[in-house]
């Protein structure tokens, strides 16, 4: 027991107790989320492709070209790309895809193709300045000068998890493998 509370007696000790307990209790409470992830259908984000997992990705890649994406990363076994929308003239979207190819046989001529897409929501903030200066001597001057700086916001981040959108991608891909060697 530290030297601080040995200067009390024990019920004042049960007395500082019950304080912190009761200022414990003003504190905000956390705010609690329902759980987000039910670990269900894997059918949403995979699929199998009979093909390699090198040919898997490459279809991918042209997929996503199709569409206008930008390639940031390009490999044998995975792709990283985005693309950007504005839908409104404050307001920025913008996609990112991510196919990560995989061998599921042990020759290596099927693999399987795990797809995410997160979408991130950007909005446009406006904060206006005014300008003034200030002068030891005499005070302070105002300017009629005034400026206004507009920055796009993060607003929100989520995972994409319509299945019809990754069955559209996961067909293209499959046009892809079929129009042929995509090595």
């Amino acid at each position: 027991m530290n030297l601080f509370c040995m200067r009390f007696s024990p019920a004042g000790r049960l007395g500082l107790c019950a304080l912190a307990a009761l200022l414990a209790g003003c504190a905000a409470p956390i705010k609690q989320f329902p759980l987000q992830e039910q670990f269900a259908s894997t059918a949403t984000y995979s699929r199998l492709f009979d093909a390699t997992p090198a040919q898997t990705c490459e279809a991918s890649r042209r997929a996503l070209l199709s569409q206008g994406y930008l390639i940031n990363t390009a490999r044998k076994d995975l792709v990283d790309a985005q693309k950007s929308f504005q839908p409104e003239p404050e307001a920025h979207l913008q996609i990112a895809i991510r196919v990560v190819c995989a061998p599921e046989s042990i020759d290596g001529k099927v693999s399987l193709g795990f797809v995410t897409a997160l979408q991130d929501t950007y909005a446009l903030k406006k904060s206006n300045n005014s300008a003034s200066l200030g002068v030891g001597a005499i005070g302070s001057v105002s300017l009629p000068f005034s400026a206004s700086n507009d920055s796009l916001v993060k607003v929100s981040s989520e995972t994409i998890t319509s299945d019809a959108f990754y069955d559209r991608f996961f067909d293209l891909v499959k046009r892809y493998l079929v129009m042929g060697d995509t090595e």
